[in-house]
């Protein structure tokens, strides 16, 4: 989704799509102005113990922005991404990343699995796709 379709995210699902009432609270009290950052629903996820796109579309039904991406691509500020190109790629990490790759494409969850598996950051990751010329879709969240 773009920022066209701002205010219409629940769009992208079956009209009787619910959401549990407590997670709809929890997400609305991490959520600010209308947004929620990556982090948040991320912590989210853990504690309740279900997926990011669980969370993702109760997100989106509630049609809240997803804010400060972990990997740095988008929400900050009228920013595009906040990532910027890496200067080199280890080959290591070129690997990892080339070995994930779908349809020439990083997921979200594979640079977060990238990272967490080489224990570097990961905007690192992300980073690195940027150096690699690598589009990272789909989020795992469901934005973008």
């Amino acid at each position: 989704m773009t920022h066209l379709d701002k205010g219409k995210y629940f769009e992208k699902h079956p009209k009787q799509t619910k959401i549990d009432e407590d997670l709809k609270q929890e997400i609305l009290k991490q959520s600010k102005d209308d947004n929620i950052a990556c982090k948040a629903a991320e912590k989210i996820s853990q504690k309740r113990n279900i997926s990011m796109s669980e969370i993702g579309v109760a997100i989106d039904i509630l049609n809240i922005n997803i804010a400060q991406c972990q990997l740095g691509l988008f929400g900050y500020d009228g920013k595009k991404k906040l990532v910027s190109e890496a200067e080199s790629v280890s080959p290591d990490l070129e690997s990892n990343i080339t070995a994930a790759l779908v349809n020439n494409r990083l997921s979200c969850t594979a640079a977060w699995n990238i990272a967490d598996k080489l224990k570097i950051k990961r905007l690192d990751v992300c980073a690195a796709c940027e150096k690699l010329k690598i589009k990272v879709k789909p989020c795992q969240l469901g934005a973008f």
